[in-house]
C-alpha cells in the first residue's frame, strides 16, 4: 500500500465514521478544508456556510474543467457491521459520498504534485447537499462555475465490480420533481357522511388518476413515472377528516414531457376534486433536471479508463436523479458511475464502499484532467 493509498483510506474510514446530513457538512467542511491545506492544495475564498472549492492551477495552458464531489450523508441507520460504521444515530453515507470526497481528495493531491503536466486549471467542487436535490445551486450562488468550460461527475455504483467504469452517451438521470397535494371538503361524523364532503374518495380516485399520465399522454419510448409516496387523513375512526394530503415524485427524462407532466397533474387533481365536491391546492417543487453526458467527454472518460486499467460498461439510466445536472446546464458535462464492489444498493443500510476502489478513481480522475498516472 502506498503512503498516498493509507492516506486516502484513513480519510474515507473518517468520513464515513461521522457523516453529516445536507447543509450541516461543517465538521465534514473543515475536515476537507484541513487535509487539502496541508497538502498544499489552494481553496478558493468563497462565501459557503458548508462545502468548499479548492483548484489546481496547472502550468500550461489550457481549459478550465470542475469535478464535482458532493459530500451529505442521509437519514439511515447503518447495518453493516464495519470497523469504521457511523458513530452518529440514524445517519449514514449510504449514497457513497464519503467515497467521493475521498476520491476527490486524491485528485486534488494528485494534480497538485504534477501541475507542471497539468494543462489548465482544475477547480474540485466539495458540495453539499446533494441529497435535497437543490445543494448545487449554492456552489451557482458564487462565480465559480463562471469560467468553467468541462465538468466531471462521478457517483458510486454498487451493481459493478471494483475495476469498472459505467459510462455512456445522452440522458443518464432523470428530472426530479415534488408535488404536495392538499384536497379540502368538510369533516363530519362517520355515521352521516351526507352532513359533510368526504375527501377521502377523491384522493383515492387522484391517485388512481395519475397512472394515465404515463399511460395516455407521454410517449411510450420515453422513460418516466409517478409515484405517490405519501396519503394522509384523519387521526381516528370515526370521524370523516376536513382534508386529506398526497405528496409525491415525478420522474423524466425529456423537457417536453416534464412540462406536460405538471401540467396533467396539477389539472387531475384540481378537475377530479371538482367532480367529487372538494377543492385540490397543489404545491409543486421544481428539482433538478435530467442529467446528460456529452459525446466528446464520454469519448475521453473511455479513453481515460483505458489507460488507467478500468473495464468500461454501458452505464444504465435511472429514474433516480442528481443536481449535478443545475451545473452542466450551461456547459459539457459527464456523470459516470463507478463500481465500488456488488452488494446492497445506494441509500440501503447495508450499503458498503470497497476501500480497494479509492486510489485507483483518484488516478483515474487526475487522468481524465489531462494528468497521466502510472497503473
Amino acid at each position: 500500500m502506498t503512503q498516498l493509498e493509507e492516506k486516502l483510506i484513513n480519510c474515507f474510514e473518517w468520513f464515513h465514521r461521522r457523516p453529516e446530513l445536507s447543509y450541516e457538512e461543517y465538521d465534514t467542511t473543515e475536515k476537507i478544508k484541513e487535509i487539502l491545506t496541508e497538502e498544499g492544495v489552494e481553496i478558493l475564498p468563497l462565501q459557503l456556510e458548508t462545502g468548499l472549492v479548492a483548484v489546481v492551477r496547472g502550468e500550461k495552458e489550457g481549459p478550465v474543467q470542475a469535478l464535482r464531489c458532493d459530500i451529505d450523508a442521509l437519514p439511515v441507520q447503518e447495518e453493516t457491521k464495519l470497523s469504521y460504521a457511523s458513530e452518529y444515530q440514524g445517519k449514514m453515507h449510504a449514497c457513497g459520498h464519503d467515497f467521493h470526497i475521498t476520491a476527490g481528495i486524491g485528485c486534488a493531491v494528485l494534480l497538485n504534485e504534477r501541475k507542471e503536466m497539468l494543462a489548465g486549471t482544475v477547480k474540485i467542487i466539495f458540495q453539499p447537499a446533494e441529497e435535497t436535490s437543490l445543494g448545487a445551486l449554492k456552489i451557482l450562488e458564487t462565480d465559480v462555475m463562471d469560467d468553467v468550460q468541462l465538468i466531471w461527475g462521478i457517483h458510486a455504483d454498487p451493481t459493478n465490480e471494483v475495476g469498472t467504469i459505467g459510462i455512456r452517451e445522452g440522458y443518464v438521470t432523470a428530472a426530479v420533481d415534488r408535488f404536495v397535494i392538499t384536497i379540502r371538503g368538510m369533516g363530519c361524523h362517520g355515521a352521516h357522511p351526507d352532513d359533510g364532503i368526504d375527501p377521502i374518495p377523491a384522493a383515492a380516485a387522484v391517485v388512481q388518476a395519475f397512472q394515465t399520465i404515463v399511460t395516455r399522454n407521454i410517449n411510450a419510448f420515453h422513460p418516466s413515472l409517478i409515484s405517490v409516496t405519501r396519503i394522509q387523513a384523519g387521526n381516528t375512526w370515526n370521524v370523516i377528516p376536513e382534508t386529506a394530503a398526497l405528496e409525491g415524485t415525478v420522474r423524466t427524462m425529456d423537457r417536453k414531457d416534464r412540462i406536460l407532466f405538471e401540467k396533467r397533474v396539477k389539472e387531475i387533481a384540481k378537475s377530479t376534486a371538482t367532480a367529487y365536491g372538494t377543492e385540490a391546492e397543489i404545491e409543486w417543487t421544481a428539482g433538478s433536471p435530467a442529467t446528460f453526458n456529452d459525446g466528446k467527454m464520454v469519448e475521453k472518460a473511455i479513453k481515460a479508463a483505458k489507460t488507467c486499467g478500468f473495464e468500461t460498461v454501458p452505464e444504465e439510466s435511472s429514474m433516480g436523479g442528481d443536481d449535478f445536472s443545475f451545473l452542466e446546464e450551461k456547459i459539457p458535462g459527464c456523470y459516470i458511475k463507478v463500481g465500488t464492489g456488488r452488494g446492497q444498493l445506494i441509500h440501503q443500510p447495508g450499503f458498503c464502499v470497497d476501500k480497494r476502489v479509492i486510489l485507483p478513481t483518484a488516478e483515474y480522475l487526475a487522468a481524465l484532467m489531462g494528468v497521466p498516472v502510472s497503473v
